[in-house]
């Protein structure tokens, strides 16, 4: 294997990035400047020394506890409860929460051989025994293992004195009916406002 089939080889390993895509990648990374390169190996090299998990949500930070953690103009009664680090990031971006984060850190998987105890629950729930938090928002995705993990957690909490609270889903903005499938619709019809 030479070297460019290497580089492919360890690019395809990406989420989402197939043999096209990391051949195209690697090819650019040989069209452009060395320094690009050297950059780039620099960057990839120093990540895990420069980031680490916060010790209070669990999400990726420069400095412990993160910047949303040691921010004392958040709503500390509301906690977010997400899947994965980056899922914070996305949720920021919204600038619709203005409460505290928490990284499970996967969801509940069987087949995978993730159960709870693979999971940041415990955690979780020690946070809520520190009596600040009054509303729990599960974050997670709309499948199965998203919907285990939020049952899980609701199961484990239903003696607590905090509210659950769960995203809603269905029809995306702009979509149509025609391509939906009968279990977004199901969603949608169960999760309707009144206007």
């Amino acid at each position: 294997m030479n070297a460019i089939d290497h580089l492919v080889s360890l690019l395809t390993k990406l989420p989402g990035v197939g043999k096209k895509s990391a051949s195209r990648m690697a090819y650019y990374i040989l069209d452009t400047d060395p320094s690009y390169a050297r950059t780039l190996a620099e960057q990839l090299q120093q990540l895990h020394g420069a980031i680490k998990r916060c010790s209070i949500c669990g999400s990726f930070t420069e400095t412990d506890p993160c910047p949303i953690c040691s921010d004392p103009t958040r709503d500390e009664t509301l906690l977010c409860v997400v899947e994965r680090a980056q899922d914070v990031r996305v949720i920021e971006e919204s600038r619709e929460f203005r409460g505290k984060f928490h990284v499970l850190g996967g969801l509940i998987a069987p087949l995978e051989g993730v159960g709870p105890d693979n999971l940041s629950i415990g955690p979780l729930v020690q946070r809520i025994h520190g009596g600040k938090i009054q509303e729990l928002i599960l974050a997670l995705n709309p499948t199965v293992e998203g919907d285990t993990t939020a049952l899980y957690v609701q199961k484990i909490l239903r003696d607590l004195p905090v509210t659950i609270s769960r995203l809603a889903s269905g029809l995306p903005v702009g979509g149509d009916l025609e391509y939906a499938d009968r279990l977004t619709l199901s969603r949608s019809f169960r999760g309707r406002i009144r206007m």
